[in-house]
C-alpha cells in the first residue's frame, strides 16, 4: 500500500511506528524542509508537500493540518478526502478493547479524562490515557493493550473534523467558540466535535452538558443513552456535595481542584465512570487528592501574602473568566497574545469588578504572522470604563520577568496574581506550555 503520513511530529512519527512494514511504501510529507527523515524512507519536503497526492493509497493527517487544505492542494482528485484518515481512526481500527471513553469540549477535556483514568484506576481497572493530552494514540499500542482494559481519549477539533469512530463512552463538555482561526466558522467546529458521538451506537453513552446549547446539540446525533452532568440522572452538587444516584462522593470543600468550573469537569467525570464501575471510595480518594493539571489554575508559591496562580492553558475568553471568577480575592490579572477570532466584550465585563485590582495586557507588536489581540482588548476594556490596566505590549514582547515584576508591584498582600490570558500564545511563546513555564520559573526566582 502506498501512504503518505503528512506531518512528521509526534502523531506522524507514531504513525509511520506504527504502519513501517514490508508491505507499505511509505513517503513522509512536511512543510519543514529541514524535518530529519528516517533512512531510506521517500520524503516530500517543503512549500509544496501537499501536491500530488493523488496516487496514494491511503493518507494520514496530522491532527492540525485543515482537511480542505489536503483537498485545495489536489484539485485534480475530488475524492482525495476520502483516502484521508489520522491518528485516532487508526488506533479504534486497530484498538485490541473497545473500552473507550473519548472525552472533548472547549475547555477542560484534559482535566476530566485524566480524573476519568484516575478513577478507574482507583477501582481496578487498567487504563490507557492519551490522544490530545499528549500521547498520540497509536503510541498507545506500544502498552500491551488487553481485551478487557479501558482507554481514555482526550480529543480536539483538529482530531474530530473527520473521525469516523465513536468509543463506547463520549463526553461533551461546556462548548464555545474557539480556533475560528482553524475552523471556517463555528458551525464547522460544532460539526467536528459531534464526529465523537455521530457512530456511537444503541448500546453506547452520550454524556452531556445540559447548560450549553452547543454541548447538547454535539450530542444530539448520538444513537445512544444520553445522560446529562450536573443534573439527574448524572452526577450534581447538591447541597455542596457531589452526588449520583442519590449517593454522596464527596462534599464540595474536600474537592482538591481549584475552582467552581472544576465541579463540572468532577461531574462529568462521575457521570462517564458510572456505567462502567460504581466504586464511591475510588471516585471519592480520587476527587478528594487530584489537584489538577499543569497550567490549569495550577499554585505556583505564595509569596509575601500574594498567591501566584499559572493558567496559561486558558486560551479563550470564557476560560479566562471562569479562572477570575474562581477566586474571591483582589486579582492582578494578566491578559493577551496573539488573535484567534475571539470577542472581548464579556471578559471586560468580567474584569470590570471591584475584585480586579489591576489588569496587565501583554503581547507582541511586532510578529510576522502573528497579529496582538492588544488592542481589541484594550477597545473592550475601554468600553467599559476600565481604566485600571497597563500595557506591556511592545515589539518582541515583554520579558516574563517583566511581566511577573509588574504584576508584584501591583500585587497587595492578600491578592492573587493570575496568569490566564484568555489568547493564544505564538505570538510571544512556543505555545501554552512554554509561556505557562516562564510564568513559573519568573514568579519563582522572585526573592
Amino acid at each position: 500500500m502506498k501512504i503518505a503520513i503528512l506531518g512528521f511530529a509526534r502523531d506522524g512519527q507514531a504513525a509511520y511506528q506504527f504502519l513501517n512494514s514490508q508491505d507499505n511504501q511509505i513517503t513522509i510529507c512536511d512543510q519543514n524542509q529541514d524535518t530529519p527523515i528516517p533512512t531510506g524512507v521517500s520524503s516530500l519536503l517543503g512549500p509544496d508537500y501537499l501536491k500530488e497526492l493523488g496516487s496514494f493509497d491511503l493518507i494520514v493527517r496530522t491532527a492540525g493540518l485543515p482537511p480542505q487544505l489536503i483537498a485545495r492542494a489536489n484539485p485534480d482528485s475530488p475524492d482525495i478526502l476520502s483516502k484521508v484518515t489520522g491518528n485516532i481512526d487508526l488506533f479504534y481500527e486497530n484498538s485490541p478493547t473497545k473500552n473507550i471513553i473519548g472525552v472533548t469540549g472547549t475547555k477542560g477535556k484534559g482535566t476530566t479524562s485524566t480524573l476519568i483514568a484516575k478513577m478507574l484506576e482507583a477501582a481496578g481497572k487498567k487504563v490507557h490515557l492519551g490522544g490530545n493530552i499528549g500521547i498520540p494514540a497509536l503510541e498507545l499500542l506500544k502498552d500491551n493493550i488487553k481485551t478487557d482494559d479501558w482507554v481514555v481519549l482526550e480529543q480536539s477539533s483538529f482530531q474530530l473534523i473527520d473521525q469516523k469512530h465513536s468509543p463506547h463512552i463520549a463526553v461533551c463538555l461546556m462548548v464555545v467558540p474557539e480556533h475560528m482561526d482553524w475552523h471556517a466558522n463555528m458551525n464547522e467546529y460544532i460539526t467536528a466535535k459531534q464526529n465523537l458521538f455521530a457512530h456511537q451506537t444503541a448500546q453506547d453513552f452520550a454524556v452531556y452538558y445540559p447548560a450549553s446549547e452547543n454541548s447538547k446539540q454535539i450530542t444530539s446525533v448520538s444513537p445512544g443513552k444520553k445522560i446529562p452532568y450536573m443534573s439527574e440522572p448524572g452526577a450534581n452538587i447538591v447541597d455542596n456535595a457531589v452526588v449520583i444516584n442519590g449517593q454522596i462522593i464527596c462534599k464540595t470543600d474536600e474537592l482538591k481542584l481549584t475552582g467552581r468550573h472544576n465541579w463540572q469537569n468532577v461531574c462529568a467525570a462521575v457521570t462517564a465512570v458510572w456505567p462502567v464501575t460504581q466504586d464511591i471510595t475510588a471516585m471519592r480518594k480520587v476527587l478528594t487528592t487530584f489537584a489538577g493539571l499543569e497550567y490549569r489554575l495550577e499554585l505556583i508559591r505564595e509569596l509575601d501574602g500574594v498567591k501566584y496562580y499559572n493558567d496559561s492553558f486558558g486560551t479563550t475568553p470564557e476560560t479566562a473568566i471562569v479562572a477570575i471568577e474562581a477566586f474571591q480575592a483582589p486579582k492582578v490579572v494578566i491578559i493577551g497574545g496573539s488573535q484567534k477570532g475571539s470577542d472581548y466584550r464579556q471578559l471586560a465585563r468580567s474584569l470590570a469588578s471591584d475584585s480586579i485590582r489591576k489588569i496587565i495586557i501583554i503581547g507582541n507588536s511586532t510578529h510576522p504572522h502573528y497579529k496582538t489581540a492588544a488592542p481589541i482588548i484594550e477597545s473592550a476594556l475601554k468600553d467599559e470604563g476600565i481604566d485600571k490596566f497597563i500595557s506591556l505590549v511592545k515589539p518582541g514582547g515583554a520579558a516574563m520577568d517583566e511581566i511577573v515584576g509588574s504584576a508584584r508591584q501591583a500585587a497587595q498582600p492578600g491578592d492573587a496574581v493570575l496568569l490566564s490570558t484568555a489568547c493564544a500564545s505564538f505570538d510571544m511563546f512556543k505555545d501554552y506550555k512554554d509561556r505557562g513555564e516562564q510564568f513559573r520559573q519568573s514568579v519563582l526566582a522572585l526573592a
